[in-house]
């Protein structure tokens, strides 16, 4: 079959396997990578300009100022006319999830819970653990939404053995899920009632695609105890030039204050510099990349539907990640697909996805690391070029026909 490849995802194979970053460089070269959140892209213009001036006049050493924080506020702004932003209470991080990390210290102390909505990103639980903090599982509905009576009843119970924070994903990673604004208000209302600090991951807000629409935790009822860690890594595809923000709600901004001045020395000035840049003037690329996703997420759904009817995908409203259930496979099954390691361990060769890299020499995210419930999943990255797609999922149902017939096939012995 023969495919049109659209702008900004139109890069060649030739030209994606010249990169050295571990998304190209974590396999072998006959394996196709859809696995780590890297997009398939080449980098925005104004990111381009931003890093070149930079070098030119010798502007490389430490991050200093809150031009990103201001950038990222007024970004909000234009985008979701939010509020909640203000670089008077915000602080330069080295990414996001050592900003969680530092934002838990804070507020938790060791051997306290740490509230998470499996499945979800796995440095949630390593991270977290790490700490010395205790992870406690509230997973999300069968519908991919936050149960929030279940939240509201973990939050009571917590609260009353010790202070209890709430690491919340939105967008959601892997399922792509954008929680409601009534959603958000009752996880701060539940959180309210019983002192649990919600710390908010926004790194993929960007990346909402069209017909959704994205609210900040900090700007809903109640956020004001809260806090957001954001990024431009992820929606520009800047994950190696580090630099994050973490900014605290009205009633957050005496906590955040006691953030030890050496977190700051962790973001890298250029990435302060690109990531500023994207902010403030990538958005014409930015929504170029959105509607390609859009395209690829509609093709996802095409191609699963001929090449892999069973495999049960809910599309996400946001993210380039499409978080596949694989359960009524029985070849995958047969194989011992649904086995991993402990939750954590991002490694992508365990449960369905190793089943998948062996057979269909395609690269997914491990289910059994984002959590309980989650043996028989994959994650899958779709930002990448239609050519590249096709493949992958044709390889992959290539893979399972197969199998199948295998499994189907009468045995021989008498």
């Amino acid at each position: 079959m023969v495919v049109a490849d659209a702008a900004p995802f139109d890069l060649t194979l030739g030209q994606l396997r010249r990169r050295t970053s571990a998304k190209w460089r974590a396999a072998d070269p006959d394996v196709l990578p859809l696995w780590v959140a890297e997009m398939d892209v080449m980098p925005a213009p104004p990111v381009l300009e931003a890093l070149r001036g930079a070098l030119e006049r010798g502007d490389t050493g430490y991050a200093h100022g809150t031009g990103y924080a201001e950038a990222y506020a007024s970004f909000a702004a234009d985008r979701w006319g939010s509020v909640g932003f203000e670089a008077a209470r915000s602080a330069l991080v080295p990414d996001v999830m050592l900003g969680a990390v530092e934002l838990l210290k804070l507020v938790t102390e060791p051997g306290d819970a740490v509230v998470v909505t499996p499945p979800v990103y796995p440095p949630f639980y390593a991270f977290t653990e790490h700490l010395g903090r205790r992870v406690v599982d509230v997973p999300l509905t069968a519908e991919h939404r936050l149960d929030l009576p279940a939240l509201a009843e973990t939050f009571a119970a917590l609260a009353a053995e010790g202070p209890t924070a709430f690491l919340l994903c939105n967008p959601h990673n892997p399922t792509g899920t954008v929680h409601s604004v009534d959603e958000l208000a009752g996880v701060a209302s539940a959180a309210g009632a019983t002192g649990v600090r919600v710390v908010a991951d926004e790194i993929h807000a960007p990346l909402v695609l069209p017909g959704a629409t994205f609210t900040p935790y900090l700007d809903v009822p109640g956020g004001g105890r809260g806090f957001a860690l954001v990024s431009a890594s992820k929606a520009w595809n800047l994950p190696g030039l580090k630099a994050a923000v973490a900014f605290a709600g009205p009633d957050a901004a005496d906590d955040l204050a006691r953030l030890p001045e050496e977190v700051s020395h962790g973001p890298s000035h250029l990435g302060v510099l690109a990531h500023t840049a994207a902010l403030r003037h990538g958005q014409e690329w930015l929504d170029a990349v959105l509607g390609g996703l859009d395209r690829n997420r509609t093709l996802l759904g095409e191609l699963l539907a001929a090449h892999l009817p069973s495999v049960r995908w809910t599309p996400g409203a946001a993210t380039y990640l499409a978080w596949l259930d694989t359960g009524d496979l029985p070849c995958v099954a047969a194989a011992g697909g649904g086995g991993g390691p402990a939750r954590g361990d991002a490694s992508a060769r365990v449960g369905v996805a190793a089943w998948f890299l062996e057979h269909a020499r395609v690269l997914l995210s491990s289910g059994p690391a984002f959590g309980p419930g989650s043996e028989r999943c994959a994650r899958l990255n779709f930002a990448t070029s239609a050519t590249v797609l096709h493949e992958a999922v044709e390889r992959m149902g290539a893979a399972v026909a197969r199998a199948s017939q295998v499994v189907a096939r009468p045995s021989q012995l008498r």
